[in-house]
């Protein structure tokens, strides 16, 4: 009796020792990184909620890989390039690229001017300076440009000459500088002559384009001028014309006759030596409304997800079958932007905890133009907090970078793991986004969180271009709603 008592006391003791070896693996799994999101390498590859990415995919390529887009009855393609990549027109031109630093501080002027519309404070006014030339000038207010801009080629005149061109959702006016100009920057393609083209017209005081203008002059020969001070000081006036615009290559071409745009005679500021800029915001003279008769009252277009390839710009309302739509949201006092709901954000498949009035008392405008996603600052902080934990103690911090305050150092891994983040706006459109849309990386040693606090929460959010990289984002005006398509682009 006393052996089996004694082994029956032992298989106890083995017992509890196996229950407390087990409760004690378990703590140690639900308290390590990797319950948190620090999984061994590659350990996440198959998960939604987390990005496996290569070191190597995180860096731009040095190389231009460029990809096809084709016109259709109902819209037209054009080919869409970072300003700074090698793909583009103007990076030789500019005497190579900006520092991070000064795209992002850049990028913070650009909200700035932003906030400032959107308060109220970039009422209408006329450059004392320029009035002073004899002309009373319609001062029409704009955001400034920044430099994380995408270009696209356009024809203008008959016969036809290429711009390369920036492409603004936040800008209504489009415009070039042209023949004769008193003072213009320099550019590296020859200016438009109006002179060479037969289509060319001025386009008359009366008309409705220039009746359109925060506020119309006439110069002499009834020509309609403009001015557009843009929240950098940057500024273009000249007068406001009609002529042929091409979109496409000169193989596959669609043509808008009669297209009203700016021809820039007195241009100064950081244009970083683009011939020009189409804007497609909201007004009655973007281009997005000019060509609503033709294609249909939208756009669409896909920013790559590496400045060193290509995406394309259509105009039309097209959409992939896989998009997801949100309604737009029209505000009185900034027209000119597109506004949508965002209601909730997902880091590492996890909802933020963050009230929708957070997001709702200020609102968000989405925005080709600016950089970084900006956000209200209860929101950020909070988004801020979950991408810490997620991403665990497995990589050093790196020091901030201009605006961006949650960096890390790759440095010695040759994959690295990200928690996913998605978007959720309002009716159900949740989109998750890529992986080059959560990280800004300037190099391996400096990857930083691609989101930034606003300061407050008050100033308006502004859905930036990075976190809307590979999908297609499709402006369906005729039916008042955003749509995002997932991969519609590398």
């Amino acid at each position: 009796m006393a052996s089996v008592t004694t082994r029956r006391a032992a298989l106890s003791r083995g017992s509890s020792g196996l229950a407390v070896a087990v409760v004690l693996a378990l703590a140690a799994a639900l308290a390590s990184p990797a319950r948190l999101g620090a999984a061994a390498d590659g350990s996440r590859g198959g998960s939604p909620d987390w990005h496996v990415v290569s070191v190597s995919k995180l860096l731009p390529s040095a190389a231009c890989s460029t990809a096809a887009t084709a016109a259709s009855n109902s819209s037209a393609a054009l080919s869409v390039v970072h300003r700074h990549g090698p793909c583009s027109p103007l990076l030789a031109r500019a005497g190579g690229a900006p520092s991070h630093a000064e795209i992002l501080d850049r990028d913070q002027d650009r909200v700035d001017s932003i906030h400032r519309r959107a308060s109220g404070g970039a009422a209408s006014r006329i450059n004392p300076a320029r009035a002073s030339k004899g002309l009373s000038l319609p001062a029409h207010s704009g955001v400034s440009l920044g430099t994380g801009n995408y270009v696209v080629s356009v024809g203008l005149g008959t016969p036809r000459k290429d711009f390369a061109v920036v492409f603004d959702t936040g800008s209504d006016l489009s415009w070039v500088q042209c023949k004769p100009c008193g003072d213009c920057y320099e550019q590296q393609d020859p200016l438009f002559d109006p002179s060479q083209s037969s289509t060319y017209a001025s386009v008359p005081c009366g008309d409705a384009h220039c009746r359109g203008l925060d506020s119309s002059t006439c110069a002499s020969g009834n020509k309609c001028r403009y001015e557009v001070v843009y929240g950098d000081q940057s500024q273009t006036d000249g007068n406001l014309v009609r002529d042929t615009l091409t979109l496409g290559s000169s193989q596959s071409s669609d043509a808008i006759q009669g297209f009203v745009f700016g021809c820039g005679d007195d241009d100064s500021g950081l244009f970083g030596k683009a011939d020009g800029l189409v804007g497609l915001g909201r007004a009655k003279v973007s281009l997005a409304s000019q060509a609503a008769a033709k294609y249909g009252a939208g756009f669409s277009y896909c920013l790559p997800s590496s400045n060193g390839a290509a995406g394309y710009l259509s105009l039309g309302a097209a959409a992939p079958s896989n998009a997801r739509f949100t309604a737009m949201v029209a505000r009185r006092d900034t027209p000119s932007f597109y506004y949508l709901d965002l209601v909730g954000i997902k880091v590492g498949g996890r909802t933020v905890k963050v009230s929708q009035a957070v997001y709702a008392a200020p609102g968000t405008v989405i925005d080709s133009g600016t950089v970084i996603t900006r956000l209200p600052d209860t929101a950020y902080r909070a988004v801020r907090a979950a991408f810490v934990r997620a991403m665990g103690g497995r990589y050093k911090r790196a020091p901030a970078l201009s605006i961006l305050d949650t960096c890390y150092d790759f440095t010695g891994h040759t994959t690295v793991q990200i928690p996913s983040v998605a978007l959720a706006f309002a009716g159900g459109a949740t989109v998750a986004l890529d992986f080059s849309g959560v990280l800004y990386v300037a190099k391996v040693s400096q990857a930083c969180l691609a989101f930034a606090s606003n300061g407050d929460d008050t100033s308006i959010g502004i859905l930036g271009n990075t976190q809307q990289k590979t999908f297609a984002v499709v402006y369906d005006v005729a039916n008042q709603k955003i749509g995002f398509g997932a991969k519609a682009c590398t």
